[in-house]
């Protein structure tokens, strides 16, 4: 009864996806709706009002949104991998591989479509594909700017010497964001007088 119900709600938010435009293809709708039989989470427990990924949209332009929802698809890439890790049966080596889809790498012979395990390593591997593909043609731009922003995590900041050479460097960083932020507030300005002059019209 409980996987039921949950599969309903997962159908519910599919025709709304549908209604706005887009279409999930078939066969992904009943991947995810056999992993979810799967795992059996409570339905109490998936709607509980705190969703993994908000559904407010971040204000902003379109090229902020695309930015978030890269990060969201890397998120997803990571999940999965780490799910096919999780089988209590060897896993193909996926994590940290974006270049290539997760049906590139074969199971061990015998362990993939065998049995429930090999079901549900089939479906993951199937919704990987498809989150690392949207990612390389869908957001193949938005992908080397967030390489760069995590490149920035990276960056030893207890090192003097980098301290040092991120003191020389601010000058030239500090007027590229200005130079930028009053691009966009310039960008803003514009937009606002094109809004009011279509409004008098």
């Amino acid at each position: 009864m409980k996987v039921a119900r949950a599969v309903v709600c997962l159908s519910l938010w599919l025709a709304v996806c549908r209604v706005s435009g887009f279409h999930i293809p078939l066969k992904m709708n009943k991947t995810i709706q056999n992993l979810l039989q799967h795992y059996n989470v409570p339905p109490h427990q998936i709607f509980d009002g705190k969703p993994v990924f908000s559904k407010e949209r971040l204000p902003g332009s379109l090229e902020v949104q695309r930015v978030f929802m890269a990060g969201v698809l890397e998120t997803y890439d990571n999940l999965f991998s780490k799910m096919l890790r999780q089988l209590p049966t060897p896993s193909p080596q996926t994590a940290g591989n974006g270049d290539h889809p997760a049906s590139d790498v074969n199971a061990p012979q015998g362990l993939a479509g065998s049995g429930p395990s090999g079901d549900v390593r089939e479906g993951l591997v199937d919704l990987l594909d498809r989150v690392r593909n949207l990612r390389k043609y869908g957001y193949q731009d938005v992908e080397k700017l967030l390489q760069g922003l995590h490149s920035l995590r990276h960056i030893q900041l207890e090192n003097t010497v980098v301290q040092s050479k991120a003191l020389w460097e601010l000058t030239r960083v500090y007027t590229e964001a200005s130079t930028l932020s009053e691009k966009q507030r310039k960008r803003r300005r514009r937009q606002a007088r094109g809004s009011k002059t279509h409004q008098r019209a």
